[in-house]
C-alpha cells in the first residue's frame, strides 16, 4: 500500500491542534484567574463601603471621612483595571478557541483526504488481487484443455 502523501502534513497539523488546544487549556485558567480577582476585589470593596457606612453614622472626622473616599476612589480605579484586564483575557479566549477550530478543522480535512486515500489503496489492491486470480484461473483453464 503506498503512504498517504500529505501523512507529514496530517502530522504537523495534529501537532498545532494540540498546541492550540494547550493555548486555549491557559487561556481558559488565566481568564478564569482574573474574573476571580474581579470578584473579590469587588467583594472587598462592597465590605469597605459597608464599614465606611457604619463609621459614618458613628462620626468621622474630616481626615477620616476622605480617608475612607480616597481609598474608595482606588478600589474603583482597582476594580476597573481589573474590568479591563477580564475583557482582554475573554477575548484572548475567544481568539484561542477560534485558532483551536481552525486548527481541528485543518486536521479534518487531511484525515478525510487520509481516509479517501486508505480506501482507495485498498479497491485498487483489491482489483490487483481479483484481475491475479482471474489471470491464474485462466491459465489454470487453458491448461485443463478447456
Amino acid at each position: 500500500m503506498k503512504a498517504f502523501p500529505l501523512q507529514s502534513l496530517l502530522d504537523l497539523s495534529n501537532v498545532r491542534m494540540d498546541d492550540a488546544a494547550g493555548k486555549l487549556g491557559q487561556l481558559l485558567a488565566s481568564e478564569q484567574e482574573v474574573e476571580k480577582t474581579f470578584a473579590l476585589l469587588e467583594q472587598y470593596r462592597e465590605e469597605y463601603e459597608a464599614r465606611f457606612r457604619q463609621a459614618a453614622q458613628n462620626g468621622l472626622t474630616r481626615e477620616e471621612w476622605g480617608n475612607y473616599q480616597s481609598f474608595l476612589v482606588r478600589l474603583d480605579e482597582a476594580i476597573a483595571q481589573q474590568r479591563a484586564l477580564v475583557e482582554a483575557s475573554k477575548q484572548r479566549t475567544v481568539d484561542g478557541q477560534k485558532e483551536w477550530l481552525d486548527k481541528r478543522n485543518r486536521v479534518k480535512a487531511f484525515d478525510t483526504l487520509s481516509q479517501r486515500h486508505k480506501a482507495g489503496e485498498v479497491r485498487s489492491e483489491a482489483k490487483t488481487e481479483q484481475r491475479d486470480q482471474d489471470e491464474h484461473a485462466a491459465k489454470n483453464f487453458r491448461k485443463g484443455g478447456h
